[in-house]
């Protein structure tokens, strides 16, 4: 009787001891799970700022006005406190990182000295301007060895708990991957050490006036179902829902979501109820390997963006992902491109299909418009451009300004170094009123060791 009543206290203390250390585990687990999200949130978002510093250090290259360049170098110096801020979240405190904390720090000194001085007045010398150009240089390589760190990170599924570890552990091996690539990152801020800091050391996206240019009459669910149909041409047998949102706004929309069971597949799309416009459409089918060009696709797109009505628009850039065609359309009214008036098709390139589309900008923006006559020639607004920038190209254009404004400008598409720059001189004032810096190809990783 007592062996058996002692048997069972036993148990019950195994048993509570397992369960309290199980406890535990998972209590460790939860903080270290937790430890590393943040390290790799911090690590992302410093090879993110590391990207938007090189961007806009080229842009202010391109930049030959006082209202255009103080804000793009107060936006450097902005980028760089917090990517200085990212660096320091990192499990890097026993890694020499000195250098790039050091680098950092200096281009946000010389952007904001440079940002807040009377420009006019004072301009940017030929010493400052080689200054800038070599910080565009060596951001561009700090850019690419953080990505090749990024790259490994996410190919082989690393750790930076595991960084942690090592870093901590007296006499543990210093040649972790992701340790590694940072002291590669350190070297190269340290060979660019010998740039000298002197003393005086946007976007085109519609602000949301939801659709108040829409017209027509409100739709109930059932004509919203009968438009997806239209719009999306499902096979028989596919379920539809509609769900309402927004219900009493005056901007509301209804989201359709189609299910192709025999398929495996399933398509999304929202739907004004003012008029009955699909605002975005996207279909999760898998693509398979090419079977049509970048071409074909966008006539595809083309075609699709005709048959629903959409006559106005104008082919403005095309890119390929994978086995996907992306296709960029802006507004054209006599010769003259309307930027606001945007939409993007996405085309299958297997066999393709229409897989995905977005109107969003082009329904909140489009209206009937007067465009202006220039006040100013071509070449009048030529001369507003950096004279370093070699242009290739040059049109009209109705882009919204730094207010959401939208304004006539000649458009100049252009070379500075190795970089490609498009940029917007209005046509009434000769303000340089936008400077882009367009996308260079992305450089494959695969077979870096």
């Amino acid at each position: 009787m007592l062996r058996g009543i002692l048997i069972t206290v036993l148990a019950i203390g195994v048993a509570g001891a397992a369960f309290w250390g199980y406890q535990e585990h998972q209590e460790k687990n939860a903080i270290l799970q937790n430890a590393e999200n943040n390290y790799q949130r911090a690590f992302h978002d410093l090879s993110f700022q590391m990207d938007l510093l090189n961007d806009k250090i080229g842009t202010s290259l391109a930049m030959n006005s006082r209202s255009s360049l103080s804000p793009a170098l107060a936006e450097v110096w902005k980028i760089t406190s917090q990517a200085h801020n990212d660096v320091g979240q990192l499990p890097l405190t026993l890694v020499p990182f000195n250098k790039t904390e050091e680098f950092l720090a200096n281009v946000g000194d010389f952007a904001y000295k440079t940002a807040v001085r009377d420009l006019d007045k004072e301009p940017l010398t030929d010493k400052e301007y080689n200054q800038l150009k070599s910080l565009y240089q060596e951001s561009a390589k700090i850019q690419n060895d953080l990505r090749k760190v990024q790259h490994m990170v996410l190919e082989n599924h690393l750790t930076w708990m595991d960084v942690e570890l090592a870093l901590a552990t007296e006499g543990a091996p210093k040649d972790n991957t992701i340790i590694d690539g940072f002291k590669t990152v350190e070297k190269t801020v340290e060979s660019y050490s010998e740039t000298e800091f002197g003393a005086g050391m946007v976007t085109m996206k519609q602000e949301d006036d939801n659709f108040k240019y829409l017209k027509g009459k409100k739709i109930n669910k059932n004509e919203a179902k009968e438009i997806a149909k239209k719009w999306a041409n499902p096979n028989d047998g596919v379920e539809i829902k509609v769900t309402e949102n927004g219900e009493g706004a005056d901007y509301g929309f209804f989201s359709v979501y189609l299910e192709d069971k025999k398929n495996n597949t399933h398509s999304s799309m929202d739907i004004t109820k003012k008029g009955g416009y699909p605002i975005w459409y996207l279909s999760s089918r898998d693509v398979k390997e090419q079977t049509i060009s970048l071409n074909d696709a966008a006539e595809k797109a083309i075609a699709f963006l005709k048959d629903h009505e959409f006559t106005d628009l104008d082919l403005f850039e095309s890119a390929q992902y994978e086995n996907m065609g992306v296709f960029s359309f802006v507004g054209k009214k006599n010769d003259v491109r309307i930027y606001p008036d945007a939409m993007r098709v996405k085309v299958a390139l297997d066999n393709g299909d229409i897989v995905g589309f977005s109107a969003e900008d082009y329904l909140k923006s489009h209206h009937e418009r007067e465009i202006p006559e220039p006040t100013i020639s071509a070449d009048e607004a030529k001369k507003q451009v950096n004279p370093n920038v070699d242009i290739m190209e040059e049109g009209l254009g109705v882009i919204l300004n730094d207010l959401s404004k939208e304004v006539l400008c000649y458009e100049f598409t252009g070379v500075l170094g190795d970089d490609t720059y498009r940029i917007y001189i209005n046509a009434e004032s000769g303000i340089e009123e936008k400077v882009e810096k367009l996308d260079n190809a992305e450089q494959i990783y695969e077979d870096v060791v």
